[in-house]
Order: structure tokens, then C-alpha cells, then sequence
């Protein structure tokens, strides 16, 4: 397994892309990605697969965002490595809360590509948020370690009540998107972030086996 990346950005190399695409049939993220490839013949459209370096079905905590942004098909990977404004934040934002990267996974409310080619970024439609619920349980299903939900913008908070009820007294923790065009508003943004993803810090070493 590659070192860690110590910065962010890490996948604009191609010969760490390369590295990365290498472990794309590690055990730990092939039930996801099984479940990706179900979703995206289901959808018609791509879906990203969870990144090798990060926990898979062996995650503590799901990270949830909203949907892939236009430039993941350069990667192919929902991955905190990514050379876009959005990526950068996270790794720096889970890197101050000493979040271990063997305990995250990283998805999507809508986990498949909603953007024409070219098109720029949007946030996903009420329709999409809908077809994409079904999608929740079977991924709930495959991470029996989970002790935390962290979700990451209005879409993400909105699948709360499936979760809860998916999964019961897991605890959820909702904060603000990563994305530039949030985390610039206001200093109270990036502070939300933080505070959000100290708390699960908290939870994982509390419930560290």
C-alpha cells in the first residue's frame, strides 16, 4: 500500500494515479464497488469508486457529501486526493481533526456523475436526491464498524432521517460542504467544519475497539 499523501491534491501526478487506479480491486473497498458498478448500470451513469486508501467496509466513520463534481472522471475515485478546491479542504479539514484515514469512507448522497459532458457544476435535482435514497441501505449494509455519520451539506443532511432509521443511535453529525464557494462565505463555515469533525474524532476514539 503507498504512503499516505502528506498534501493535498496528491492525484494530480499521474504516476500517483496510476499507483492508486493499481488498488482499485482491494478486498476492503471491492464490496463497494461492486455496489457502484450495480448503481451506475441501474443509472446509466458513471459512479466513483471509494478511494484504496481509505477504510472501505472497514470505515468507523461515513463521510457524505453530495454528488461528484464534472472532473471526477479524470480520477475515477471519491477521494480527498483530488486537484480540485473541494478535495484540498477535505484532506486538510480531516488531517487537523487526526481522523484516521483507515476509518473513513467517503461517498455520495447521489452517488453517480449528474453533469452533462462539460457542464458545470450543480447541485443534484429534487428527483435525483429521490432515486438515490434506495441506494443508502445497501451501502449502510456494507459497513458493519460504523460509529459516526458525518454529512456534509444541505443534500447530505437530508438523507438524516434514512439513516436514522437505517441504522438507530448511530450518531450524526451535520456540517457545512467543503466547497470554496462555502468555506469562503464566512469564518463561522470553516469553524462549523471543524467543530463538526472534532466531535467525531471524539466518537471514534471513544468507540477505538
Amino acid at each position: 500500500m503507498p504512503a499516505e499523501p502528506q498534501a493535498p491534491k496528491s492525484l494530480a501526478d499521474p504516476e500517483a494515479l496510476a499507483a492508486r487506479r493499481a488498488l482499485v480491486t482491494a478486498p476492503h473497498i471491492a464490496p463497494i464497488r461492486a455496489l457502484a458498478e450495480r448503481i451506475s448500470a441501474e443509472r446509466g451513469a458513471p459512479v466513483p469508486v471509494p478511494d484504496p486508501l481509505d477504510g472501505g467496509v472497514a470505515a468507523r466513520m461515513l463521510l457524505l457529501l453530495e454528488t461528484p463534481g464534472p472532473a471526477v472522471l479524470r480520477t475515477g475515485f471519491v477521494t480527498r486526493d483530488s486537484a480540485n478546491g473541494t478535495a484540498a479542504n477535505l484532506f486538510r479539514f480531516l488531517r487537523e481533526a487526526g481522523i484516521p484515514r483507515a476509518d473513513t469512507l467517503i461517498w455520495n448522497a447521489v452517488p453517480w456523475l449528474i453533469h452533462a459532458a462539460g457542464a458545470l457544476n450543480r447541485a443534484p435535482r429534487r428527483a435525483e436526491v429521490a432515486a438515490a435514497a434506495p441506494y443508502l441501505a445497501p451501502l449502510l449494509d456494507l459497513l458493519p464498524r460504523l460509529s459516526v455519520a458525518v454529512l456534509a451539506g444541505r443534500f447530505a443532511g437530508g438523507a438524516a432521517p434514512a439513516i436514522a432509521a437505517l441504522r438507530p443511535g448511530l450518531p450524526l453529525i451535520a456540517i457545512p460542504h467543503p466547497s470554496p464557494t462555502y468555506v469562503c462565505t464566512s469564518p463561522e463555515v470553516p469553524a462549523r467544519i471543524r467543530q463538526g469533525l472534532s466531535e467525531a474524532a471524539a466518537l471514534l476514539r471513544r468507540t477505538d475497539p
